[in-house]
């Protein structure tokens, strides 16, 4: 197997995709924070003092996923053209997913995967002072469409 990530001396370097083509590219990933389930009553009834949880993780979510080429050394800066933070909170966990779009000569997987990460951080610093036992856990990449390797769902 070949490492498209490694230049001829073996050292890491950025792709070159500029002879791709432009193909329209969602990814959608998943993440779970477990929390007490005090904790998720404080938050559905919006009694976290750093104040709306799910709105803030939301917009830290979508920030990740624009700034992913920052933080990921060989990432490309993408344009998106979409980025989308979704909860579903049940009675001792929040399930977050992102869906992410682009259209462009590269996926979005690591965007998305991204947001659900920051997403899931911000809800635990949002929390941390009612519950310093929250994990975050099942990161995965559930779908991703475009590009020359084709569609992906697990």
């Amino acid at each position: 197997m070949e490492f498209s990530h490694f230049n001829e001396e073996g050292r890491a370097h950025m792709v070159n995709v500029s002879e791709k083509d432009d193909t329209k590219r969602v990814a959608v990933a998943r993440a779970i924070i477990k929390l007490k389930s005090e904790t998720v009553k404080l938050i559905r009834e919006g009694l976290i003092k750093k104040g709306d949880v799910l709105a803030v993780s939301q917009i830290a979510g979508i920030m990740g996923a624009k700034k992913t080429w920052e933080l990921i050394p060989m990432c490309h800066n993408i344009p998106l053209t979409g980025s989308d933070i979704r909860f579903d909170v049940k009675e001792e966990e929040i399930y977050i997913e992102a869906t992410v779009s682009t259209i462009g000569k590269t996926g979005v997987e690591m965007e998305a995967l991204t947001a659900v990460n920051i997403a899931a951080l911000t809800i635990y610093d949002m929390c941390k002072a009612v519950d310093k036992d929250m994990i975050i856990t099942d990161i995965k990449l559930m779908k991703k469409t475009g590009g020359k390797s084709g569609d992906y769902i697990r």
